[in-house]
């Protein structure tokens, strides 16, 4: 079980944050130094970024011939897949909440 916690937020940084510490693994936050939402889905979204980043580093070398193995090219891959689905579904999932917000009656 560890172990899932583990590459969840390695995929994820800052995703499963332990109550009260207000330090993640992969950001550098801190409640009362003012951090947001924002600050949040900005280093989401990068972490994103350099996951598709990495995934196409180890596809170009694999291609170049480079001493890359196979496996460790398509868990990258994957890694990079399942990391942008979530970005979608994040951003899906807080349309939906904004649409829901501006139909509200005052």
């Amino acid at each position: 079980m560890s172990a899932n916690i583990t590459q969840v937020n390695r995929l994820v940084p800052g995703l499963i944050e332990p109550v009260g510490t207000g330090k993640a693994g992969g950001l550098k936050q801190n409640p009362a130094a003012g951090s947001n939402f924002s600050d949040l889905l900005s280093n989401f979204i990068n972490s994103v970024n350099d996951t598709q980043n990495d995934a196409a580093r180890m596809q170009n070398a694999l291609l170049a011939g480079e001493p890359v193995e196979l496996h460790d090219v398509m868990i990258k891959a994957e890694e990079a897949g399942l990391s942008m689905d979530l970005l979608l579904e994040i951003r899906n999932r807080l349309l939906s909440a904004y649409n829901d917000l501006i139909k509200m009656p005052i």
